[in-house]
């Protein structure tokens, strides 16, 4: 088993990445070498709320050319993304800019759904959470709009970003779980379902799995990339936690994962979906994991909160030192308002402190005052988010958790992750923060021969090359 290195496309819901990721299992070795960061955000148009997907995947092919000249040893290239949200095609053709998922046209078309298919049902069959914006809900908007009978395929947003590459048109089952389409028992597309809520099954992709090569590069595409001519790219687990789940350091069977960015995805990995009626209740997703796992979690609103808060302070052109606020937040000593953090009045862009003050009003606490009281009001709030999740995903799943690994970018929030163990009780292993891309490079290492193993090997890699940081509970 040789040493080799693979370039990871990383796509987040603010920013997209490119990572060359080194593997060297035999000596314990796995390394990152960041080659390329872009802004990446929801642009207004007048039909809606979009993804600048073309600008996008520019941005990702000059990271990549990046990549190749840095390192032409690159064998495969992986790509990963948020969830739920897609192109349409006919032909190689893609019809229009995708739709950002927090687009306010969904909501009428969950009732629609839910008329044909009532939700306990759908629970049953794709054993997902509620979340307003997921593709099943997002395709019956589209329906309704008349732009989905324009189409003959469908592909998730990594998926058409592989399409890009390859020409080669496939969806990875890890994201393919997200859609509200796929069985939750059997892995495959509910065609059954998707028939009975007028949706043409025609247009959903072949599946593959994680480790799955997708075809080498387009002879211009390499050309442009000055890539190998045949290089590959490698399904990865492309639903980014799905990666990033990979890369946690943990004993499935005594350990619940936080995967902090956006959002935080707070849960546990089991062999089997969980699809009871208390799951249904405390609305907790079954979604599909790398080697067949599930990842039994709950969306908790996550970093989203503050980064928006952020964003609408900032809007007058002045900046905020976001580590100086969070300094502050940890200094302040008054009590601040616990509010509901998966309340979905926070889901949209906009005016984030105003509608913390009104929930704050609404349920006769005392709003914050200042910024930093606002920060450590969104920080205090997630963390109990997060410790009611853990308890939660204990109890429906049978895990015994013994400890809380958070991964991602959450991870560098130093209080965050402080309070979170103090509100739960339970230690907080904290790192690594760039989960996603080293989940993205393990997989592609694994199918290119350079690492083997089960996810507790691969595991086991990542434990020996980042060191957590612990957060004790206090007292």
């Amino acid at each position: 088993m040789t040493a080799g290195s693979v370039a990871a496309v990383d796509l987040g819901a603010t920013s997209g990445r490119v990572v060359v990721g080194h593997v060297d299992q035999a000596a314990g070795a796995l390394g990152l070498d960041h080659v390329a960061r872009f802004p990446n955000g929801p642009v207004r148009l007048a039909s809606g709320l979009h993804w600048n997907l073309t600008g996008l995947y520019r941005d990702l092919t000059h990271g990549l050319a990046d990549a190749f000249r840095r390192e032409p040893g690159v064998t495969s290239i992986g790509v990963d993304s948020w969830a739920v949200d897609y192109a349409l095609l006919r032909g190689d053709r893609v019809l229009g800019e995708p739709f950002h998922y927090r687009d306010e046209r969904n909501e009428a078309a969950v009732e629609a759904v839910h008329a044909q298919v009532p939700f306990e049902e759908l629970y049953r069959r794709n054993g997902l959470q509620f979340l307003p914006f997921n593709t099943v809900y997002q395709l019956a908007a589209e329906r309704a709009g008349g732009c989905l009978g324009l189409a003959d395929s469908l592909l998730l947003i990594p998926d058409l970003v592989g399409f890009q590459l390859t020409g080669e048109k496939a969806a990875e089952r890890t994201n393919a779980s997200t859609t509200g389409l796929l069985e939750v028992r059997t892995g495959e597309w509910d065609r059954e379902l998707a028939d009975r809520l007028g949706l043409d099954a025609s247009v959903l992709p072949r599946l593959v799995s994680p480790g799955a090569s997708l075809g080498g590069l387009r002879p211009e595409v390499a050309a442009e990339l000055g890539a190998p001519a045949g290089t590959r790219v490698v399904a990865v687990g492309s639903h980014d936690t799905a990666s990033a789940v990979v890369a946690v350091p943990m004993r499935p069977e005594a350990a619940a994962y936080i995967s902090c960015g956006t959002w935080g995805l707070v849960g546990v990995e089991l062999e089997r979906p969980v699809t009871t009626d208390a799951a249904r209740e405390a609305n907790f997703t079954n979604e599909g994991g790398v080697d067949g796992r599930v990842r039994f979690l709950h969306n908790v609103m996550g970093l989203w909160l503050l980064s928006e808060s952020v964003r609408w302070w900032e809007r007058d052109g002045s900046p905020i030192d976001l580590p100086g606020l969070l300094a502050q937040a940890a200094a302040v000593t008054t009590a601040v308002p616990v509010f509901d953090a998966n309340d979905p009045r926070f889901l949209a862009p906009g005016d984030l402190p105003g509608r913390i003050a009104r929930w704050c009003a609404e349920h006769g606490v005392a709003a914050p005052r200042s910024r930093a009281e606002f920060a450590r009001s969104i920080v205090e709030s997630l963390a109990e988010a997060f410790a009611n999740a853990v308890r939660t995903a204990s109890a429906l799943s049978g895990v015994g958790v013994e400890t809380i690994h958070v991964v991602g970018g959450g991870a560098l929030n130093t209080l965050l992750c402080q309070r979170t163990a103090d509100r739960s009780g339970l230690p907080v292993l904290a790192g690594p923060v760039e989960a996603t891309a080293i989940g993205n490079v393990l997989i592609q290492a694994r199918s290119a021969g350079f690492a083997n193993g089960d996810l507790e090997t691969l595991r086991a890699l990542v434990a020996h090359a980042f060191t957590p940081t612990r957060h004790d509970p206090a007292g």
